[in-house]
């Protein structure tokens, strides 16, 4: 890894900024891992001039794969990477000790920290969730973000989280309740040095106003397409604190944004699950020239008419 454990808050705040992406996982037509694929889009991460890649998790469909699959699809995907882009990984375990096996997998291959949820069945006090969290974090020393999510089941307090921000290997949370007065809130009581991380790229002008850093652990850059540059320039403007000039390159991406909130954001809202909406995502990575291929069943993959519908207001849009 390319910090120590005791400086792993002082690395993150440091090092990881900008976007970081949950890509999906490109598929064959008789559900395997299309390792070209996954190399195909990698190369097409560099050169978009992504920050990072969180993979592993649900949007990567990893949820849906045997342990063994797991570790294969992360030994591609650092081989691919070849070290040209920070690698997290995504934990949804409810073992901690399958947590543990899987981080230091990982930590092998080169990958700086783990996203990881809360045990999703069994622990649901606070007393109980922290104290899953410093048994993993005292027997490994790669970086965690915290999952704050309903799809957990269990939404960590605000007590809990100012708790596990005092362990030494937790670098911060990604903020995914999709409430903005939250990720306020979470940030103001936090202690300093730890990163609490806007997954809603429509918030991320204003979170960088605000002291956020990244955008994390999402995947608009990359379905903004051809107009994805609007976002570096108005991370560019910012920087220089251009606001109102940023505040227009934003509004540039206003009608694909509100499109890719229709077809994917509002429906994980809705069922506080990823599933269903991965299929109409797959469907846009291949209309801008991506790699997707098939959602693994038992989830239903996108009908030929959404496919066509989804490419068609793509090209209207301008992105594809």
């Amino acid at each position: 890894m390319d910090y120590d454990r005791k400086d792993a808050k002082k690395w993150a705040t440091e090092t990881v900024r900008g976007f970081y992406q949950c890509p999906i996982t490109p598929m064959t037509a008789d559900h395997k891992f299309d390792i070209d694929g996954i190399r195909y889009n990698i190369d097409k991460y560099v050169e978009m001039g992504l920050d990072g890649l969180v993979v592993g998790g649900f949007i990567a469909e990893c949820w849906n794969v045997t342990p063994s699959e797991w570790m294969r699809f992360h030994e591609i995907v650092a081989d691919a990477n070849a070290g040209r882009l920070d690698l997290w990984t995504i934990i949804l375990d409810p073992s901690v000790h399958l947590a543990l096996e899987k981080m230091q997998f990982v930590e092998k291959l080169g990958f700086n920290g783990a996203e990881v949820i809360n045990p999703v069945v069994q622990l649901r006090t606070d007393d109980e969730i922290f104290a899953w969290f410093k048994y993993l974090t005292d027997r490994s020393n790669m970086a965690v973000c915290l999952y704050r999510t309903p799809v957990s089941g269990t939404v960590l307090s605000w007590n809990l989280m100012r708790r596990l921000a005092d362990l030494e290997t937790v670098i911060g949370v990604k903020q995914g309740a999709l409430n903005r007065a939250e990720t306020i809130k979470i940030r103001s009581l936090m202690p300093e040095g730890f990163n609490t991380m806007e997954p809603f790229e429509y918030f991320f002008l204003e979170d960088l106003r605000l002291g956020g850093t990244v955008c994390w652990g999402e995947l608009s850059f990359m379905l903004y397409g051809k107009k994805r540059h609007l976002a570096r320039d108005y991370i560019n403007l910012a920087n220089q604190g251009k606001w109102e000039e940023a505040r227009t390159k934003w509004e540039g991406l206003h009608d694909v944004r509100e499109y890719y909130h229709d077809q994917f954001v509002w429906d994980i809202a809705r069922t506080a699950t990823y599933a269903s909406a991965l299929a109409n995502i797959k469907a846009w990575y291949e209309a801008i020239g991506l790699k997707a291929g098939p959602i693994l069943p038992p989830v239903a993959d996108v009908t030929p008419q959404k496919k066509e519908e989804i490419r068609a207001k793509l090209i209207e849009l301008g992105i594809a």
